[in-house]
């Protein structure tokens, strides 16, 4: 019991540095406020067992031991500082004191032999998670409050190699020439994916599986390219059917994400997903860590079915709502509970929706798709216009470029060419904080014109006031209000404009007509315009490649 009374353990996981955006530390308090989330009851439970797969800083480990400790000896903290201040003052313990240290071992022992296990992602993490919850790098040495045969514990890491098949791995899709590394480098290849079986790792059932798993791996695609893996470790957690299973992850998989279709319809028709704890400025969890989207957290009950209790963060402020992760006319799940009433209201005319005047990304063929990733080409741009030549919008540094090149040279959609056009950016990063503007500023360009695959194009129209009257609509937070519940990262595909509906474009609109035709209520009017900027489009485009 002495390493137990001297030992002293400064709580460092609040500020420990994160190893990457994608393999991100959980500070305590959402470690805590995830365990929150499951029953009571639970902590009384000596027979419940709680895994951590991707164990990084120990954190859901040590608090959970914390929480079992408290449930089977309830002030043992208390008890157990009044007893050091008798050490510290030389006071004599009295048998009492001893038979409470006693019991406190062996209900020590017991919860981190049978209750408590966890893998890590590294064999640093492997240290550090044991350090957190064993106190000592090894738990079999003499500076471990509980002592084992091995140098593990209940917390395993394994070096595990990928698995390649066409430069990919199968289990995780990471990219061969990436990470086909020296046998002396972390291979990033996580047990708990690299299997087949999850169960073949403790060959035990678990009560509740509860983490935050690495965000994404490289798949050798053009410049930063990744694939998400996320989904992969609630998909094997769900193979371990666990009573309650509990992470937190990108929020991106609400609408888009590479490879995530059939997950994201998987999560959103499960009735045993309970809860959700929506975070769009994923700050409120990881202060200093930028994750476009934002994060959620969230609650699946295996025996326990019903609607689902949304809650959003926002500046500290909280909205719940009870309801269907699916809402009607929308294959996306819409975060914000506010949201809702809106697109029913919109929903309910049954229009055609804009993202059917919107291009497919690089109208005009400039981004060319090689096996597994793209190889953008770049035009013979010239200044001056020539014979047989068109214009062409490109995005040069920070700002828009505009040049000529040969009709002829044009890849895709020639007869698109000709007609006024609207060029709107792919992409835009709107930043954390409400209120967005969403989109990135759309102009009008000219007949015989085309663009790179920066922007994409609306149109083309042969006239040019029905042009600028469907800039005015794009304009409007009505518009990019709609979108914004379908984009939650910067990327603005076709896809963000699908609760968009098309308007009569004979006329220019405005917010404020749009808000009676929708009969909108104070309220909502009230919440939209909380969410988005005004826009000004004489600033001409602002995106952001």
């Amino acid at each position: 019991m002495s390493e137990i009374n001297n030992y002293f353990n400064p709580d460092v996981l609040n500020c420990i540095a994160n190893l990457s955006s994608d393999e991100v530390f959980t500070p305590p308090s959402i470690a805590n406020a995830m365990l929150d989330l499951l029953p009571k009851e639970i902590w009384k439970d000596r027979n419940a067992k709680f895994l951590d797969p991707f164990t990084k800083s120990g954190v859901f480990l040590r608090e959970i031991t914390k929480r079992l400790l408290e449930a089977q000896m309830p002030n043992y903290q208390f008890i157990l500082q009044q007893i050091e201040d008798k050490k510290k003052n030389s006071k004599a313990l009295s048998q009492k004191d001893n038979e409470f240290l006693n019991s406190l071992q062996v209900n020590i022992d017991y919860i981190l032999h049978n209750q408590v296990y966890g893998i890590a992602i590294t064999e640093l993490t492997s240290l550090l998670s044991r350090r957190s919850l064993y106190c000592s790098k090894y738990p079999n040495c003499k500076y471990s409050i509980s002592k084992f045969d091995n140098a593990e514990g209940n917390i395993r890491f394994k070096r595990v190699e990928h698995t390649w098949k066409n430069g990919k791995c199968i289990f995780c899709g990471a990219s061969q020439s990436e990470y086909d590394r020296d046998k002396n480098l972390e291979t990033h290849a996580y047990e708990f994916i690299h299997v087949n079986e999850p169960k073949e790792i403790f060959n035990m059932k678990f009560d509740v599986i509860i983490g935050n798993p690495p965000y994404q791996m490289s798949d050798g695609g053009n410049g930063a390219s990744a694939m998400p893996i996320y989904q992969k470790f609630i998909e094997q957690a769900k193979k371990l059917n666990p009573k309650y299973l509990s992470m937190i992850v990108p929020a991106r998989w609400y609408a888009g994400g590479r490879g995530l279709d059939e997950f994201r319809k998987q999560m959103l028709t499960d009735s045993c997903l309970r809860i959700i704890h929506d975070f769009p400025n994923a700050s409120e969890c990881f202060p200093g860590v930028e994750i476009k989207g934002g994060v959620c957290y969230f609650l699946w009950k295996r025996d326990e079915k019903g609607l689902c209790k949304v809650i959003n963060h926002s500046n500290g402020k909280l909205l719940e709502t009870e309801r269907e992760l699916l809402e009607r006319g929308c294959d996306t799940f819409i975060r914000y509970n506010q949201a809702i009433s809106i697109l029913h209201k919109v929903i309910s005319y049954q229009e055609s929706t804009f993202n059917l005047m919107v291009s497919p990304n690089d109208p005009f063929g400039y981004d060319v798709r090689v096996e597994n990733s793209y190889l953008r080409i770049k035009p013979d741009i010239k200044l001056e216009s020539f014979s047989n030549s068109v214009k062409i919008y490109y995005y040069g540094w920070r700002k828009k470029g505009i040049g000529y090149i040969s009709k002829d040279t044009v890849r895709k959609n020639q007869n698109m060419i000709s007609g006024y056009k609207i060029f709107i950016s792919r992409a835009y990063g709107a930043g954390e904080n409400f209120p967005h503007q969403i989109l990135g500023v759309p102009f009008i360009s000219e007949e015989n014109s085309v663009c790179t695959e920066t922007y994409l194009m609306i149109g083309p129209v042969s006239d040019l006031s029905i042009a600028n009257n469907i800039l005015s609509y794009i304009s409007t937070k009505f518009f990019r209000f709609l979108v914004m519940l379908k984009k939650n990262t910067q990327s603005a595909t076709p896809a963000v404009y699908e609760l968009v509906p098309t308007q009569d474009f004979s006329k220019p609109w405005t917010d404020e007509e749009l808000y009676q035709k929708y009969a909108l209520s104070q309220e909502e009017i009230d919440f939209i315009e909380s969410m988005i900027k005004p826009m000004d489009l004489s600033t001409g485009d602002d995106g952001d490649e």
